[in-house]
């Protein structure tokens, strides 16, 4: 098996265009660590120079300590929280950021009331614990919402009700079924990226908002894109659906020949031949399909001197491509391209 060189393209094999999955995020700055300021918990460090937050991560504990009025960063991950205690953030008032991932929480063991003081509360970070349905209830001033790696099989309508300005919610690597998100993201004004990949969603999430740049759904059981689906999602730039079950018979003609995208990600799929597109696309890619024909009129309506497709990264590999299936016109279409992969079968 060789690699096809596109004439006037540079040709790139490698995995570095895959390499989407990179959640290792850190949310504070690095401190010199000095003593602890009045209030600080003993079993945590409130550094001078960021007297308003509070480091109790690393620290094998089981509860969560006092936490001082003023605070406004908290980091609690890394421990061994096992539950949360109703007055556990009776003081939390000003708390912006609360950094809960990789403990030992259960959805049961969340008491009543327990967030219902943290009306600032902007950033909740929630991965990697034993979840099965979502803690309420949630700030109102909430921007971003993590909760990575639980058991959540569903997220009910009003979960997030009145959240308008939530702009970021990762819900990846949990249990999610279709039915379980019906209605979830309904009213989400400000919501513009959303990703629900690792979950298992027999269909493209439903009552999205106008407002979605950025929709991740790798890693699911979806077999089909309906008609209409991106028409209601006029400014979306991003949309990987690889890993999945889609078909060409659940990809209506036309559905991705929207103006807005310029990634669309339908790599590991069954795909037989290329989806149209439109010219704006920048990066598609649909290595690990069947497609045995490379054609050019799916992503280049128009070949001459100023009308030709906008694409810069173009990956075919894992296909039933021969030599001979790249045409000449290829070349001169993709101009602007700058990475394209067509890994040959003869």
């Amino acid at each position: 098996m060789g690699s096809l060189h596109v004439p006037l393209l540079a040709v790139l094999i490698a995995g570095v265009l895959c390499q989407y999955y990179d959640y290792d995020y850190q949310p504070y700055q690095p401190y010199v660590q000095g003593i602890s300021v009045r209030n600080c918990a003993e079993e945590c460090d409130c550094p001078p120079e960021f007297s308003s937050a509070m480091y109790c991560n690393d620290r094998r504990l089981k509860t969560i300590p006092n936490i001082p009025h003023g605070i406004k960063y908290l980091y609690l991950h890394n421990n061994q929280i096992q539950d949360i205690k109703a007055a556990a953030f009776v003081n939390a008032s000003d708390l912006r950021w609360l950094v809960l991932d990789n403990n030992h929480i259960t959805s049961g063991a969340v008491e009543k009331g327990a967030f219902e003081h943290m009306k600032s509360l902007e950033k909740l970070f929630f991965s990697y614990n034993n979840l099965t349905e979502p803690v309420l209830p949630l700030s109102k001033s909430m921007v971003e919402l993590k909760m990575i790696g639980n058991k959540l099989s569903k997220f009910p309508p009003g979960t997030l009700s009145g959240l308008e300005n939530l702009t970021t919610v990762h819900l990846q690597e949990n249990q999610l079924t279709t039915e379980g998100i019906v209605g979830a993201f309904k009213g989400l004004k400000s919501l513009i990226y959303l990703d629900v990949s690792h979950n298992k969603l027999v269909k493209m999430p439903s009552g999205l908002p106008s407002s979605l740049e950025v929709l991740y759904a790798d890693y699911n059981d979806i077999g089909s894109v309906p008609k209409e689906y991106l028409m209601k999602l006029p400014v979306l730039q991003y949309l990987r659906i690889s890993h999945n079950k889609l078909a060409d018979s659940g990809i209506p003609a036309g559905v991705f020949n929207v103006s807005s995208l310029i990634e669309l990600d339908l790599s590991f799929n069954k795909l037989k031949s290329i989806p149209e597109v439109n010219e704006n696309l920048e990066n598609l890619y649909l290595q690990v399909n069947q497609i045995s024909k490379f054609e050019v009129g799916s992503f280049c309506k128009y070949i001459g001197i100023t009308n030709f497709s906008k694409l810069k990264h173009l990956r075919l590999d894992g296909n039933n491509l021969t030599r001979t299936s790249v045409p000449n016109e290829a070349a001169n279409c993709l101009r602007l391209a700058s990475e394209v992969t067509v890994e040959a079968t003869d």
